[in-house]
């Protein structure tokens, strides 16, 4: 007799893209059990098993899910209201002005539309870097997502303001950090080397080193942001950093479009890992991340949205699409960063830059199951000669089926099953009228 292996939820019938060194699975099944995966492979060989839930993935792609390596989640309420300015302009006319008004409450229930938006699109992990950080812990909780969290810090030549952002910053980094059943982590998240003094970044390396947590800071952002370090310091950021002792292999430096060939050398050295967004780069004409030549150092490479307020949408698909595209144009060579390259910087690589990659980032027995399950039974992904050309060129967030994190059904047939989408959306939009009138 053959015995049954009980578990939670099986998904079969499905076609398998492992991400890593696994090959493409046709008509497989993943069974997860506890939150984990227990067998991915060919249905056919697999052993029986009886579930709680079964998912028939017929026509559908099961891969892991997509990992945003850099946001701002609440600023989905800034959505629109600055939009077509430079960087600076943006920053300081409009977006900390509003910022100065905002409260815990406005920050959860942004944050609580953009765990929604990223849901639907498949992303089932992401890096956010900015302020009231507990609410944004709840907010996560509460989606069922997968986060790692770093409490902002600027100090904006008010050193009274840095210290208590940084006694904040430790205190929401020791009480979350393996919070909602571990989904949750933390980081520290000094803004810039130009908003923060040298002093304070030596007191921010002091904390994380003693908490154990990464660190999380914009670097080489624009051509103004460089100025400004090169006039304060007389030197770049990455050689003002790297001199410091700052730069090491838990620090994910975001954007990075500025960068030398001494720069790169200095974050290759370093291990330094990077969120590479291009979509935000772009709309702010802040410049191009020479990603491959980052990877062609060795280095980890993720990609990352940014804020909804400087990208509009948390569709990861679009910035796949548009990273490998921009790195083709960058270089003039269409053979630079391929399609199953870049996808695997969504996945893979964006979990081994944010230190989670013995968890997430592919389908293997023994991880948690977060993955993602995409309809391929439509007209812009037929024929699909390609699989992976198919899924970063053609694909949208809007192709995700279902979403499952931590063995947890977020979605299933665009479903969200963990929040009210009628209500977030209300309570977002009913909070961004209310800032801009105070």
């Amino acid at each position: 007799m053959c015995l049954l292996l009980r578990v939670n939820i099986i998904v079969r019938r499905c076609t398998i893209l492992p991400v890593g060194q696994g090959q493409l699975i046709d008509h497989g099944l993943i069974a997860i059990k506890d939150g984990m995966i227990i067998y991915v492979g060919k249905q056919d060989d697999a052993p029986r098993f009886e579930a709680d839930k079964v998912i028939d993935g017929h026509r559908k792609v099961a891969m892991p899910g997509l990992v945003n390596c850099h946001t701002h989640v609440a600023m989905s309420i800034f959505r629109g209201i600055a939009e077509d300015l430079e960087l600076d302009k943006w920053l300081k006319e409009t977006i900390w002005p509003l910022e100065a008004k905002l409260k815990p409450m406005d920050v959860y229930r942004g944050a609580l539309l953009s765990c929604l938006e990223m849901i639907k699109n498949g992303i089932t992990c992401f890096s956010d870097m900015y302020f009231h950080e507990d609410v944004v812990a709840r907010a996560v909780k509460e989606s069922g997502l997968r986060a790692v969290l770093a409490p902002g810090i600027i100090e904006a030549g008010d050193p009274e303001r840095g210290q208590k952002m940084l006694d904040e910053s430790i205190s929401i980094a020791k009480s979350y950090h393996g919070y909602a059943g571990g989904r949750v982590t933390t980081q520290i998240g000094p803004h810039t080397a130009y908003t923060c003094s040298l002093d304070l970044l030596k007191k921010v390396c002091e904390a994380a080193s003693s908490l154990k947590v990464g660190l999380h800071i914009h670097l080489a952002e624009s051509r103004d942001a460089a100025s400004i370090v090169k006039k304060l310091y007389g030197r770049g950021e990455v050689d003002l950093l790297s001199d410091m002792g700052f730069l090491g292999p838990d620090v994910l430096a975001a954007h990075c479009t500025q960068l030398s060939q001494e720069d790169i050398e200095l974050l290759a050295e370093s291990n330094v890992k990077v969120a590479y967004c291009p979509v935000a780069n772009m709309k702010l004409a802040s410049g191009i991340c020479r990603a491959k030549e980052l990877l062609d150092a060795g280095m980890t490479v993720g990609l990352g949205t940014d804020g909804p307020a400087s990208n509009n949408t948390l569709d990861m698909f679009e910035t796949m699409k548009f990273a490998t595209l921009l790195q083709k144009t960058l270089y003039m060579d269409p053979r630079v960063l391929p399609a199953k390259r870049v996808l695997e910087m969504a996945t893979m690589d964006g979990a081994r830059a944010l230190g989670i990659d013995e968890a997430a980032g592919s389908l293997e027995i023994g991880k948690k199951a977060d993955l993602i399950l995409i309809d391929v039974d439509k007209p812009h992904l037929t024929p699909m000669h390609d699989l992976y050309a198919s899924l970063v060129y053609a694909a949208r967030g809007s192709d995700v089926d279902t979403t499952i994190v931590d063995g947890k059904i977020l979605m299933e047939n665009r479903k969200v099953k963990t929040l009210d989408e009628d209500e977030v959306i209300e309570k977002g939009r009913e909070t961004a009228l209310d800032l801009i009138s105070r």
